[in-house]
C-alpha cells in the first residue's frame, strides 16, 4: 500500500477523527502496536486495533454491537476503520465516514475502577520469653 488512504480514528473517550495514512508503520503508530483486523460490519469496512489490546489492559474504547444494538464485545485501545479492497485497506467513502462517525461519536464507554477493600495488616506477634 503506497498511496494514502482516508480512515476514521476512534480514541477512547474522544470524538472520531478523519486522518490520512500510508503504510503499516502509520497503522501501528495509531493503535500502539501490532495490528489486528476484524470485520464486524455488513459494510466492506475493517476495524483495525492493537492485537494485544485486552492483554495489555488498554483502556476500554467502544463496544461492538449486534443488529439490535446489544454489545457483544469491547474494543480496547485506539482503533481505526478503513475500507477493504481485494488485497489491501482502502479509503473510506464520505458516506462511510459520516455513518461511523455518527455511530461512534454518540457511543462512549465510561468506566470506573472498583475500589478493593483494604486488607488489615496482621498484627506482629510478641514473642514470649520461652520462644527465643
Amino acid at each position: 500500500m503506497s498511496d494514502k488512504i482516508r480512515i476514521l480514528v476512534v480514541k477512547p473517550m474522544k470524538p472520531c477523527e478523519v486522518r490520512e495514512i500510508s503504510g503499516l508503520d502509520d497503522m501501528q503508530a495509531i493503535v500502539g502496536g501490532h495490528i489486528e483486523a476484524a470485520y464486524p460490519f455488513r459494510d466492506a469496512i475493517a476495524l483495525v486495533c492493537n492485537e494485544e489490546g485486552k492483554n495489555l489492559d488498554l483502556p476500554y474504547n467502544r463496544p461492538l454491537t449486534n443488529d439490535q444494538g446489544i454489545p457483544y464485545d469491547m474494543i480496547c485501545g485506539t482503533f481505526f476503520l478503513a475500507g477493504f479492497g481485494e488485497k489491501d485497506f482502502v479509503s473510506l467513502t464520505d458516506d462511510q465516514i459520516q455513518k461511523y462517525k455518527d455511530l461512534y461519536d454518540n457511543m462512549v464507554v465510561l468506566t470506573a475502577v472498583e475500589e478493593q477493600p483494604r486488607q488489615k495488616k496482621p498484627k506482629a506477634k510478641n514473642k514470649s520469653e520461652g520462644e527465643r
